[in-house]
């Protein structure tokens, strides 16, 4: 009978055996997939990661390109300026004006070709604002040789390799303010080309090159414009027409 018992003890125990293997393979498959999961969702935090390195890629790249595309500032200065000087108030033919008809040829020249401008001012201006007396103070500064001072400082001459030098015709001359400016000038303007403009109603050019080849006698004087001050008030377009012809036959 204990015999039977042992026996009948030694099957139960053997049972549960392999009951417990049963339940050992189940929980492995519950554990495999656990990975699998795992798997995926590191996958997703790639993504994310990789995603997120782009998105600083694209926003450091437009930094980088900025800083290797664009100039250096003052690289692109221009080599050519225009030098001018100028009068309003009241104009033969024309009337009281607020623009001088030098400067608004003045500014034509440097939208043609990109110039620099520097405009020369009375340090003193005492030119009087109505048309007779103004010409009566020009020509008393003309019988005297006048050198009148002018208030701001040339640019440094130097970096210019051609100079537009403009002003209105004064008793069929340069103003005499213009003749301090090349005498002052004179070292700088030394090797330049220079070329002459003026603005007048009737006088021409009136040998404005000639007498800046006799100022500047160190630099290579071109062919100069002259414009009727009228047409720079009522007739611009036709102005801008003759400046283009103009710098483009110089080679501008």
């Amino acid at each position: 009978m204990k015999r039977k018992m042992r026996i009948l003890s030694l099957v139960l125990t053997a049972l549960m055996v392999t009951g417990l293997g049963g339940c050992g393979s189940t929980d492995n498959s519950i554990e495999s997939n656990a990975p699998q999961n795992s798997t995926v969702v590191n996958d997703q935090n790639t993504e994310a990661d990789t995603d997120t390195a782009e998105a600083s890629i694209a926003v450091e790249t437009p930094q980088t390109e900025k800083e290797t595309v664009e100039p250096e500032p003052g690289s692109e200065n221009s080599d050519i300026l225009v030098v001018y000087f100028s009068r309003t108030g009241e104009q033969y033919t024309v009337g009281v004006i607020d623009k001088g008809n030098t400067a608004i040829v003045a500014e034509m020249i440097s939208e043609e070709t990109g110039a620099d401008l520097f405009e020369i001012i009375p340090e003193d201006d005492h030119y009087p604002m109505t048309y007779s007396e103004l010409t009566d103070v020009a020509k008393q500064e003309q019988n005297n040789n006048a050198r009148p001072a002018y208030a701001k400082d040339v640019p440094d001459l130097s970096q210019y390799s051609t100079i537009f030098i403009g002003a209105p015709v004064w008793w069929g001359d340069w103003p005499m303010i213009m003749y301090t400016f090349f005498e002052n000038n004179v070292e700088g303007l030394s090797g330049k080309t220079l070329i002459p403009f003026s603005t007048h109603e009737g006088s021409g050019l009136s040998g404005f090159d000639k007498k800046l080849s006799s100022a500047c006698p160190d630099a290579t004087v071109l062919d100069g414009l002259a414009i009727r001050g009228n047409d720079c008030q009522n007739d611009q377009d036709s102005v801008r027409k003759k400046v283009s012809e103009w710098v483009t036959g110089l080679g501008y």
